[in-house]
């Protein structure tokens, strides 16, 4: 039987790269004492009053379809808090809503791109965004995030792999899984690429409320001058600890969203309204979880480095935000995925090797700050007893 072209094109980029999770899930079923560092599950209970909020209009009835654009009151709310945190004015029409970040970005890039053209991503990326921009028939052009720059994307990397083909430029920030967190000052010189070479900006945001203790947070929606070409995309899966109710967004230009709306009307034909409801009521105000899961975060992230700091052949980056922390491996000889899985069976300690987000983090490791800080102090300790040990017998 034939298949769709898609099918070749997302072939391996799905369930593959997380192998090392999959293992682990399969060892803890077993019986082993697992500690679990892949994943960016939140460490918090979904706000109560955010349960409370869909169960409500739920039971009002708030059970029936919706339409492609997204509930008038959650449009609205999220138009507000844009235009609050912004400084400019954005309106309602520039406003659609989805089911998660995901989605958000799956129809963005449907909308933006074809056959043939390409995406500039930094490498290091999240591991769906390659299946994404695949998706389309685009191709995928890394530009490398250099740890000497921090890991964030620098405007000369960008301008040196513009081609007439380049059609995208995708942001992450704060970004997953370094951490980093893009500057006024870069996004500026990254906009002025984009004016130059008329390229679209689409900038993930979902980490928007986990930026950590002095660190700025900035955003190209913020420039007024980027107002045609700049797409942003986030959701409450982060910043509210429910990833399960799947309740994202994008805001960009009207002409995007006028252009964007029969692809949304086709894929879903609306999201739930009773979702729709507790996400407006989330976003008119301040997280009640944020905080605390960005001082916990930040914490772990110092617990981590301080229990590694002087471990030869390893070597800890610390992030500016977010829920994940990076171990450079290079030195011990081993790949990311060759030290994951080594470690895993060693130690019983589970946690992401880099080459699963982009060929630029080839031998480091990528860790969730997610666990309680007994569970990563341990984690760390083994990690730490279990490159002595590999040193020892060398």
């Amino acid at each position: 039987m034939r298949f769709a072209p898609v099918t070749e094109r997302l072939a391996g980029l799905g369930g593959a790269k997380w192998a090392v999770h999959a293992a682990a899930r399969a060892r803890k079923a077993a019986g082993h004492p697992v500690i679990e560092l892949t994943i960016g599950e939140p460490d918090v209970a979904t706000p109560p009053a955010l349960l409370q909020a869909a169960a409500d209009a739920m039971m009002a009835g708030r059970m029936g379809y919706s339409n492609g654009q997204g509930e008038p009151a959650l449009v609205a709310a999220l138009a507000a808090r844009y235009t609050a945190r912004r400084g400019r004015v954005i309106a309602p029409d520039q406003i659609m809503a989805f089911p998660g970040t995901q989605t958000v970005l799956y129809a963005v890039m449907q909308t933006l791109l074809g056959p043939g053209d390409e995406v500039l991503v930094g490498d290091p990326m999240y591991a769906t965004y390659e299946g994404i921009i695949a998706a389309t028939g685009a191709r995928m052009v890394p530009v490398p995030l250099r740890p000497e720059a921090g890991f964030r994307m620098q405007a000369a990397d960008v301008a040196a792999r513009i081609t007439p083909k380049a059609r995208v430029l995708f942001l992450n920030t704060p970004h997953n899984p370094t951490g980093a967190v893009l500057r006024a000052a870069d996004l500026a010189a990254l906009g002025a690429l984009a004016q130059a070479h008329d390229l679209w900006i689409v900038c993930d945001e979902v980490y928007e409320e986990m930026v950590f203790d002095g660190v700025p947070f900035a955003s190209p929606l913020s420039d007024a001058a980027l107002a045609e070409r700049v797409i942003v995309a986030s959701s409450i899966s982060k910043s509210h600890a429910a990833p399960g109710f799947r309740s994202g967004w994008c805001v960009g230009p009207a002409a995007f969203t006028a252009r964007a709306l029969p692809l949304s009307e086709t894929m879903l034909f609306g999201n739930q309204p009773f979702i729709a409801d507790a996400t407006a009521m989330a976003v008119a105000a301040a997280s009640p979880v944020a905080p605390g899961m960005v001082e916990r975060f930040s914490r772990r992230s110092r617990l981590l480095a301080a229990t590694l700091a002087g471990v030869p052949g390893l070597a800890v980056h610390q992030p500016e935000a977010g829920m994940f922390a990076l171990i450079d491996v290079r030195a011990t000889g081993l790949s990311g995925q060759d030290f994951a899985m080594a470690l895993l069976e060693a130690t019983d300690v589970a946690v992401m090797p880099g080459e699963s987000f982009g060929q630029a983090l080839s031998g480091w490791l990528r860790l969730s700050l997610t666990q309680p800080d007994d569970r990563v102090a341990e984690a760390a300790r083994r990690i730490a007893g279990f490159v002595q040990t590999r040193l020892a017998a060398a």
